[in-house]
């Protein structure tokens, strides 16, 4: 008759109690394997979620094209665009960079000259909460976003509807000499908070009319063009029309192609950090293994008697390996354990991008069952695969050779 499990079990946390600061040691090592699987991988598919979720709220069916330093935008570009197949709308922007000051200090922010109206069709979910859009001829009213108009950190409101904000740019005008421009907007529009995506925060942005790129920001050229596809499948037909059309002298931008990027480099680092884990599972193996085989050489005398007693050579196996897999069980609920808790204080503590404007990411760590039970099944075949040698050493000891053990 084989042994029960409970019988296993049993014996085998007798066994470890027996040695309890060798099994704790053991344990603890176990438990570095899921720790840093849980807490890594959950971290890095919450931020990975987070920012395809951010890059493609930017307008799944829109591409931008920026022109390169040769080539200059025209109302031909405009025509022409609006011809091709699967194009919804087509409207050109102006876009510079600035510091405007606010109650709390100098802030950058981002600032275009663009028709309101598509871009609160491009960004999925963003509304004016306070005034309205200005008309076209109101060139220094400006829609603000939510960060400007609130406070990031206090949420206290700095800017009404009707204030008037003072924003500084500089501008290369020689190799060697920066101009400085000031001008005053007045607040019209307020917006809702969207999230800030990572390169193009509409938290962090100021919106003037179209006819404010020539008459305010005193800019001659174009900064770009957005074009709108008719839907979310056609953007890669529209993406390739146009870059084929365009080849060098534009760079064609479409975010859902960003977000398809985000997440093939997100799997890549998903793999290093899976890599990277196994190593400490690999050493958890090693322990386990010593830890067991010197079990097996301090209970020689006492496999011996069980062998006399009728005991297999599978049921001494099974004996010893109960212990290497309850301590996989233990160290691996602990590990997963401290994992999800790491996990939660390494996410509170954000990511911060530093470009034009500095935008701080925090996002919850994605802990999915499927992760647990991966990780726990992986502990599991770390303490087996540990346990295995020691356990097949033990079965093999003759009886009467361990009876004369001392």
């Amino acid at each position: 008759m084989g042994i029960q499990p409970r019988d296993l079990m049993i014996y085998a946390i007798k066994a470890l109690t027996e040695r309890r600061l060798r099994a704790v040691l053991t344990i603890i090592g176990i438990a570095i394997g899921p720790l840093a699987l849980v807490m890594m991988t959950s971290v890095i598919s919450g931020y990975s979620n987070y920012v395809e979720r951010q890059i493609l709220g930017l307008g799944q069916n829109l591409v931008v094209l920026f022109p390169t330093r040769d080539y200059r935008f025209s109302q031909k570009d405009i025509d022409y665009i609006e011809t091709l197949d699967g194009i919804s709308d087509v409207r050109p922007f102006y876009s510079t960079q600035g510091v405007m000051k606010s109650p709390t200090g100098e802030k950058k922010v981002f600032i275009y000259a663009v028709d309101p109206d598509i871009i609160l069709k491009t960004f999925s979910g963003l509304r004016i909460v306070e005034g309205a859009i200005p008309s076209p001829n109101e060139v220094t009213s400006a829609i603000i976003g939510y960060k400007i108009a609130y406070d990031p950190i206090t949420g206290e409101k700095l800017f009404e509807v009707g204030d008037v904000i003072q924003i500084t740019i500089a501008e290369v005008v020689e190799a060697s000499k920066i101009k400085i421009k000031r001008l005053y907007v007045r607040v019209v529009g307020i917006l809702n908070e969207y999230g800030g995506a990572p390169f193009l925060s509409p938290d962090n942005t100021i919106f003037l009319p179209y006819g404010a790129g020539k008459r305010v920001l005193g800019m001659d050229d174009w900064s770009g063009i957005l074009v709108l596809a008719v839907s979310p499948v056609y953007v890669d037909y529209v993406a390739k029309q146009l870059r084929q059309a365009y080849r060098d002298a534009a760079e064609v931008i479409s975010f859902v192609e960003i977000a398809r990027v985000v997440s093939s480099v997100t799997a890549a680092m998903g793999f290093i950090t899976f890599a990277t884990s196994l190593s400490a599972f690999a050493v958890a193996t090693v322990g386990i293994a010593a830890t067991m085989i010197t079990s097996v050489i301090e209970r020689t005398r006492e496999i011996g008697v069980l062998k006399a007693l009728g005991f297999t050579d599978g049921q001494v196996m099974s004996l010893i390996l109960s212990e290497g897999i309850v301590m996989s069980i233990i160290g691996g609920i602990i590990g997963i354990i401290l994992g999800v808790i790491g996990a939660n204080m390494l996410a509170t503590r954000g990511f911060t991008i530093r470009g034009a404007t500095e935008l701080r990411i925090y996002a919850p760590p994605l802990i999915t069952p499927e992760l647990i039970i991966r990780t726990f099944i992986i502990t599991i075949i770390i303490g087996i695969l540990g346990g295995l040698f020691p356990a097949y050493r033990a079965a093999k000891i003759p009886p009467a050779v361990a009876l004369r053990y001392e």
